[in-house]
């Protein structure tokens, strides 16, 4: 009898996570996107600027599908739409989390962050105030547009002091590699 409990528990389980697994993030990037992050792995600026590029393509998506009259289910596709910018965006933060963790001298892809966080912040302002959206539309997005936006405004306040302490400690006769080999003095 146990034996049968124990199965009967491990089948029940699975039967349970398979929703929870399937309500999990899909992967936001293309396997042609994954790939060419995989190439970049060690050069931070081409591979923040990918980042950057596959964010900047998702909001021209999502502006894009929103301008469409045929578009159906507008309100669920902004909504996915948003919560992919928001996974390519963060792990563009973590790929700058790890690039100063390796001491990278990343003042150059920085400035591109900070150009592109401005550039998605006007955008993503626009759409949460877009006179054309219904109330009852836009409460179906609304979490994910404010934490998107919230993500950015932390994020870019954080890119600005990043920057700000790589160009200080560069004055400061500093030197940080190019590459992955970390700090050299």
């Amino acid at each position: 009898m146990t034996a049968r409990c124990f199965g009967f528990g491990i089948v029940l389980g699975l039967l349970l996570g398979t929703p929870a697994l399937a309500q999990r993030h899909r992967d936001p990037f293309t396997p042609a996107e994954i790939d060419q992050i995989r190439d970049a792995s060690w050069e931070p600026q081409q591979r923040l600027s990918l980042y950057l590029k596959f964010a900047r393509a998702r909001l021209a998506a999502l502006q894009q599908m929103r301008g469409d009259p045929k578009t159906k289910n507008r309100p669920q596709q902004t909504h996915d739409a948003l919560d992919d910018f928001l996974l390519i965006y963060d792990e563009l933060n973590d790929n700058i989390d790890t690039y100063m963790d390796r001491k990278n001298d990343i003042r150059k892809p920085l400035k591109l962050v900070i150009d592109a966080d401005t550039e998605f912040q006007a955008k993503l302002r626009a759409l949460k105030d877009a006179a054309d959206v219904s109330p009852e539309e836009a409460q179906k997005y609304e979490f994910v547009l404010t934490n998107t936006l919230d993500t950015l405004d932390t994020s870019a306040e954080e890119h600005r002091k990043l920057l700000a302490e790589q160009e200080d400690a560069g004055k400061h006769g500093k030197k940080y590699s190019k590459a992955a080999g970390g700090k050299s003095e």
